[in-house]
Order: C-alpha cells, then sequence, then structure tokens
C-alpha cells in the first residue's frame, strides 16, 4: 500500500500560551497535520500544552512524541488519553517508548528497569490502555499490572491510534501488535542511556521494515510508517551543511545522504530522497523540527 505523504513538527514554544497559539496556527498553516511534545524530567508536561495547541487551530493532530512508558501506570494515562482526545475533538496520537535515559530515572526516584523487562511492561500498557480507549472492560494480571476495572468513565471522541516509537527488535515486535504508527527512529543507546546515531544506516532501518512486516502479519497494511528526522537543512548550498554534519556525527558522508534521518539538499533533492524512502521502506508520515526551513518540502509532497 503507497499511502500519501503526511508532515509532522516536533517542539515549540510549549511552555508560553501566547507564543504557543501562534506557532500552532503557523505550523498549520504551513501544511503540517501534526504537532508533537516530548516526555522528558526537567520540562513541560507532555499533554497540557498541546491542548492548548488544539484549542487554537482547527485541524491541527497533537500528541506526546513519545511517552516514557516507565512513568506512566496505564489506567491513569487512559484516563489521561481520553480526557484530552474529548478536549480536543478527536485530535490525540498518543505516542510510546520504552524510556531510556538514566539521569531522568534517578533524578525522580523511578526506577530504569533493564531493557526486557521495559519492553515487556510497555506491552502489558498498551494492551491495557487500548482496551480501556475503545471501552473495553480489563481483568488483567500481569508481570507489571493488575488491573480490574469494568469501564474508563471518560470515553475519548474517536479512536485514539497509537504511535510506538524505536529501534530494538522487542520492541517493533510489540509495534506489530498494537501499533497504528511505527516510527523509525535510528538512535541506539549508549551508556546511561544517552543516544546516539547507531541505527543511522540504512541497512538497519531495511532490516527493522522487514521485522515489522513479520511481526505484524495480517496487519501490516494497517501500519503506517513514519521517521522521526534528527536533521534537516533545504536549500541550494546543502553540499557544505552535508559536509558539516558528516563532521558533526563522526559519519561517513555517503551514510548521512542515505539515512532516513537526514534530509539535507535541494527541494528536489529532498523530495527524490522522501520517494526513493517510501518506495524502499513504505515511510508516509515525516516528523522533522524545523517548520519554516522545511516548509517547502511540505508544500510539495502533502497528500501526494
Amino acid at each position: 500500500m503507497v499511502r500519501p505523504f503526511r508532515f509532522a513538527l516536533q517542539g515549540g514554544p510549549l511552555n508560553d500560551p501566547e507564543r504557543l497559539a501562534v506557532h500552532a496556527r503557523h505550523v498549520e498553516s504551513l501544511g503540517y497535520e501534526g504537532l508533537y511534545s516530548f516526555d522528558h524530567i526537567g520540562t513541560v508536561d507532555p499533554f497540557v500544552p498541546l491542548v492548548a495547541a488544539a484549542c487554537a487551530t482547527t485541524r491541527l493532530h497533537i500528541g506526546p512524541l513519545v511517552l516514557n512508558n516507565e512513568f506512566h501506570h496505564p489506567v491513569l494515562l487512559a484516563r489521561t488519553a481520553a480526557t484530552v482526545d474529548r478536549l480536543t475533538n478527536g485530535r490525540l496520537v498518543l505516542g510510546w517508548g520504552t524510556g531510556y535515559m538514566q539521569s531522568e530515572h534517578d533524578s525522580a526516584g523511578i526506577e530504569l528497569r533493564p531493557p526486557g523487562p521495559r519492553v515487556r511492561r510497555l506491552g502489558e500498557s498498551l494492551a491495557i490502555v487500548r482496551a480501556l480507549l475503545d471501552g473495553e472492560p480489563v481483568d488483567h494480571d500481569g508481570e507489571f499490572h493488575q488491573v480490574h476495572l469494568e469501564a474508563l468513565g471518560v470515553a475519548p471522541a474517536g479512536r485514539v491510534p497509537f504511535l510506538i516509537g524505536g529501534h530494538g527488535r522487542k520492541v517493533v515486535g510489540v509495534a506489530g501488535r498494537y501499533a497504528d504508527i511505527f516510527q523509525f527512529t535510528g538512535l541506539h543507546h549508549g551508556e546511561g542511556g544517552v543516544p546516539n546515531g547507531g541505527g543511522f544506516a540504512l541497512a538497519h532501518v531495511v532490516e527493522r521494515a522487514r521485522w515489522l512486516t513479520e511481526a505484524a502479519g495480517e496487519r501490516d497494511d494497517a501500519i503506517e510508517r513514519s521517521i522521526l528526522v534528527q536533521s534537516t537543512y533545504v536549500g541550494d548550498d546543502a553540499d557544505a551543511k552535508l559536509h558539516e554534519m558528516a563532521e558533526q556525527f563522526e559519519m561517513e558522508r555517503a551514510l548521512l545522504e542515505a539515512t532516513p534521518f537526514v534530509l539535507v539538499g535541494s527541494v528536489q533533492q529532498v523530495v527524490d530522497k522522501l520517494e526513493r524512502l517510501r518506495s524502499l521502506l513504505g515511510v508516509s508520515h515525516v516528523t522533522v523540527r524545523d517548520a519554516d526551513g522545511f516548509a517547502p518540502i511540505v508544500e510539495a509532497l502533502a497528500g501526494r
């Protein structure tokens, strides 16, 4: 299935209501369909600013990109998600991840489990929240959660889509079961959970696309494939920028030219690259962090 391109933006002045309203309307006017936040200790709540952004716009989808599942209890998360979706007339996209940063957990006194248990807990949380948001009773005695609830008590405006981001095979496997959108990130996590671009190579992403197809089975066509782009630059003088990035990331230029997580070039070059990535990986949902700089690509490809 070839899906039309959709574009979203992560970030903005999320702690200033007036600037956020202006930002959200500007992002919408440029043709982006989504505005996303993040979930980190030491910054704003992942949901509250987005309600303000949605109220300032007419169609912009909003959501956390992505929640650290370790910070959230599934019943309380389902309640928040349902409430936010109602207040925004069905515009919530619920983004999920396993969490990774040791220092954040230490600062809040929250255990950061090893990778295996984190992924298993993510699977349990996804199952519980999906059922509650879909209006189903939950009778769950699992490794991490014991939930016995007939009804959530608040219903979302519609079906809340789940976006799951990650790189490891176990996370991809969970996404195959629960994701409406799967987001390739290309990030490895080193000591203390600090992210690095160890998964930027195109071959790694192709492998994960295959894993997703295998895990999803009959669901494969139902999952929209997404990329979280780490760096963008659109202009006719992009050659020098690409050279600069190669030095900054300590990566071969050829790797950066091929990876989905760096989009640098003229408008035509970036358009051609995204169309190649869609053919190769099925990627049609693209999240960036520079609204104005990437706007020519959105104008050229959104909905096509």
